[in-house]
């Protein structure tokens, strides 16, 4: 089924709950269009994390789940996504999350690592819930640093400001 992972873990590194104001249907279109978006962004490490690596530079590479598989997501893809949206918001969207680092020297780009997440957005009446799972990977990028990250990607995709952080009692 679209959307959903089948192999989804049970135990994750990291829970966070948004407040919304902003119904599903167009906050699970502002999500798709941000992750679209940065699929095709190179980002100061600073700007995706508390940085851990001085000058380095991150590609975020996000795929949406359809049973045990994942399809990257292109212009096709968003497409597909959005229509899906349109006729029925989903409850749950998961999505792989390759995070790639490197660095510039001397105009020379070298590898680093990568991290690889499996992202669930969880979609509840005036509340949203990411839950992340970090699969491999040497956590440049943080669980805990990513909601956050992801909070601000969508809500420079809506009109208003789209999630609000939940605090904790």
């Amino acid at each position: 089924m679209l959307g959903v992972y089948d192999n989804f873990p049970n135990a994750v590194h990291n829970i966070t709950d948004f407040s919304t104001t902003i119904p599903s249907k167009r906050l699970q279109i502002a999500l798709v269009e941000a992750l679209y978006k940065l699929n095709n962004q190179t980002l100061t490490l600073e700007e995706a994390a508390t940085p851990s690596i001085p000058e380095c530079r991150v590609n975020f590479e996000f795929g949406i789940a359809e049973g045990c598989e994942f399809s990257y997501i292109d212009g096709e893809e968003r497409q597909k996504i959005r229509k899906t949206i349109e006729k029925k918001p989903f409850l749950t969207l998961d999505f792989l999350c390759f995070i790639l680092y490197h660095k510039l020297k001397d105009t020379k780009k070298t590898t680093l690592k990568s991290d690889r997440y499996i992202v669930r957005f969880i979609f509840y009446q005036s509340l949203l819930q990411m839950q992340i799972f970090h699969e491999k990977g040497l956590m440049y990028v943080s669980p805990k640093d990513l909601p956050e990250f992801f909070a601000k990607k969508i809500s420079a995709e809506s009109s208003k400001k789209a999630l609000k952080l939940q605090e904790e009692p």
